[in-house]
């Protein structure tokens, strides 16, 4: 079956914990007052909840052989998500620890299997028989950000369209884009990664330079919505209003919104309001994808 989008990117549980001060003195052993173990990462939150939603997605990722691997993929082959092409790896899963403080978290990660895929172990033919490729956590792929810009380069010339969302760089250098963004139509970051790439605390400021380097700028502002220039033009959308229990993996629910949104051939303005939806929707619940595993659910609430 030919593939909508081929996503390539990290894999790795999500373990959360709920209710900790956002001030944690060392020597002290803190109780948290819920814990929840997920599937995690933004490449793999992004695969599931699109394949969720019916679109067709192909997901290249590296994987050990460990229990967590194991448990993280079975989440994305539950969600009907294309795994034919997997690289094993004797090296263990990534796994990130969460700890929501309202709105503001921390977040701590251990790469594992994130650093090891190398351009070298795509499938390109694979790749290719997709009409859309799609990068998340660009920075996470220490091994394959040398030839990131290669790769997209190779996507668009195979008349693939493409998009990038960043998210956070560990080290804050945001190096390569200016070789990655001529082979990108969509960018998508958030709020904060879109001011530290411009160099500006003025998110407006960061938002005039970025749309100057990529053909269409998505820019998800949280509660506020979020906000997509494309030359001159320039639409916004309002956030929906729920009740949120947790914001993890909001952002690459939006990305999942707008994407599938995007594949279908929707106006612009629909696809940034069912960005806002689906963003909205992942935050009904604990963790990126659990949400979207509720099918009754999910439907009654996107339509």
């Amino acid at each position: 079956m030919a593939l909508d989008i081929a996503v390539v990117g990290e894999i790795n549980l999500d373990l959360i914990l709920y209710g900790l001060p956002q001030e944690m003195p060392l020597e002290r052993e803190l109780l948290a007052t819920n814990f929840r173990q997920t599937l995690g990462s933004s490449s793999a939150i992004l695969a599931h909840n699109l394949s969720t939603l019916g679109t067709r997605v192909g997901f290249t990722t590296c994987v050990g052989p460990d229990p967590m691997g194991q448990i993280a993929l079975e989440y994305l082959r539950s969600a009907g998500v294309d795994l034919s092409h997997l690289i094993s790896s004797q090296t263990t899963t990534g796994v990130t620890l969460l700890l929501p403080h309202d709105r503001d978290r921390h977040i701590l990660t251990f790469p594992g299997t994130m650093f090891e895929l190398k351009y070298d172990h795509l499938d390109l033919p694979f790749l290719k028989s997709a009409s859309h490729f799609h990068m998340s956590s660009l920075y996470l792929h220490r091994g394959l950000l040398p030839d990131a810009g290669r790769l997209f380069r190779e996507m668009k010339a195979a008349g693939l369209t493409t998009s990038l969302d960043t998210n956070d760089d560990p080290d804050d250098t945001w190096l390569l884009l200016d070789e990655i963004f001529p082979h990108v139509d969509i960018f998508l970051p958030n709020r904060q990664e879109a001011c530290r790439i411009a160099q500006t605390n003025d998110v407006s400021e960061a938002i005039n330079r970025l749309a100057e380097r990529v053909p269409m700028l998505v820019v998800k502002l949280g509660a506020d919505g979020a906000l997509l220039r494309k030359g001159k033009e320039e639409i916004r959308a309002a956030g929906e209003k729920v009740t949120v229990v947790d914001t993890v993996g909001a952002g690459d629910s939006f990305d999942s919104g707008f994407l599938h949104q995007f594949l279908r051939g929707a106006h612009l303005q629909d696809c940034l309001k069912f960005g806002n939806r689906t963003a909205a929707y992942s935050t009904t619940a604990a963790g990126g994808v659990e949400a979207f595993r509720d099918e009754k659910r999910r439907k009654e609430f996107l339509g």
